[in-house]
């Protein structure tokens, strides 16, 4: 390439522009297209999936898995940490909830406490 004329030109580029006609993506590409329709009106022209009728734009997603051992699977892929679970979010309604109650009982106390005098008046929790 040193010194040697890289430019490009009609000369050194002849049938070139041939090459892989038959497997562009243009008007008369004989592969399966998408044909989903686009938000112009069109069809979509991206070749369709192997084994499928949409590109990967328009094929849409997994609906995810459809028999509880897949949908086990996916959960249990899913699964991070117990901190979130059911249970868990039960268990610690159940401790919120004995706090709350400990709370009033507390505030009850030393309601009557500060009305018998044993507490000053002013006396916070």
């Amino acid at each position: 390439m040193n010194g040697e004329n890289t430019k490009t030109s009609s000369a050194n580029c002849d049938g070139q522009h041939i090459l892989g006609l038959g497997t562009r993506f243009g008007p008369n590409w004989p592969g399966r297209r998408c044909l989903a329709k686009t938000r112009q009106g069109g069809n979509c022209q991206k070749p369709a999936l192997k084994g499928r009728n949409r590109c990967q734009l328009h094929g849409g997603r997994s609906t995810g898995p459809r028999t509880e051992d897949g949908r086990a699977r996916i959960s249990a892929l899913h699964y991070k940490h117990g901190r979130r679970t059911k249970e868990r979010i039960a268990a610690d309604r159940e401790r919120a909830k004995a706090n709350r109650e400990i709370w009033a009982a507390l505030r009850e106390r030393v309601a009557l406490m500060i009305a018998d005098g044993t507490l000053p008046p002013d006396y916070k929790i």
